[in-house]
């Protein structure tokens, strides 16, 4: 007979909670000190109330839309945990979604370029600074979201001029054809570099599901777990 696996939102939950503990104490850090940001892409809203009752506090979308009609969907619901969630934007943005985009989300972690740092800081209704953070591309295809490494650093100056933008550090995702760790050491470069720069921009967003063990190693704040935890996605269909 197979070994039952955990079934449940809360077991899959705190099973994943259980192995970024573990990744922690291997690389001598305090698991504390790391955000888990649930990734619920084409769920319904529905879910994202069962995670803040669950004690969820940072949930990440990929698409304007989604975030827009979940955030939407539980204005005025009623439920633990709700008015303590932080939402993270994590898709590629198009500067025309900006608004959208800014009046949604709690923070970016998709700046890839001076027109999107602009077009947040543009879109800004009040003096509240938007938190946001530089994406970084560690492979070398031009088409793969993210500035490349050695440009990384020209965007957070600029960032650093918009005073209702936030710098808080470097996002990526790991490439398909390379071991992740190499990879993850490079983003930690580029993150240590904008430091010198930017001391608060501590964040670095890094790590999913199949390698967070590695990027906890290498520094990762935020980690952009979604199946794992969320279970199957729905058919969009």
């Amino acid at each position: 007979m197979s070994e039952r696996g955990p079934v449940s939102l809360q077991e899959r939950l705190s099973a994943i909670d259980e192995q970024i503990a573990d990744a922690a104490r291997r690389a001598d850090r305090d698991a504390s000190e790391i955000t888990r940001i649930v990734v619920t892409k084409f769920h319904p809203a529905q879910l994202v109330q069962e995670l803040a009752a669950l004690g969820v506090t940072d949930v990440g979308e990929n698409r304007q839309q989604e975030l827009t009609a979940k955030r939407a969907a539980l204005r005025d619901a009623h439920g633990p945990g709700l008015d303590q969630l932080r939402w993270h934007y994590i898709g590629q943005a198009q500067t025309n979604k900006a608004a959208a985009i800014r009046r949604d989300a709690d923070a970016v972690h998709s700046v890839d370029r001076v027109k999107l740092a602009e077009a947040l800081h543009r879109a800004a209704a009040d003096l509240h600074p938007l938190d946001v953070l530089v994406q970084v591309n560690l492979t070398q295809d031009p088409g793969r979201g993210g500035v490349a490494p050695d440009e990384a650093g020209a965007l957070a100056e600029r960032i650093l001029e918009l005073d209702t933008l936030r710098l808080r550090g470097v996002m990526a995702v790991a490439p398909l054809d390379e071991p992740p760790a190499p990879a993850f050491a490079r983003l930690r470069a580029v993150a240590d570099g904008i430091r010198r720069i930017a001391p608060d921009a501590t964040w670095i967003s890094a790590g999913m599901t199949g390698d967070f063990a590695e990027a906890i190693d290498a520094g990762a704040t935020h980690l952009r777990i979604g199946s794992a935890i969320t279970g199957p996605r729905p058919d969009r269909g």
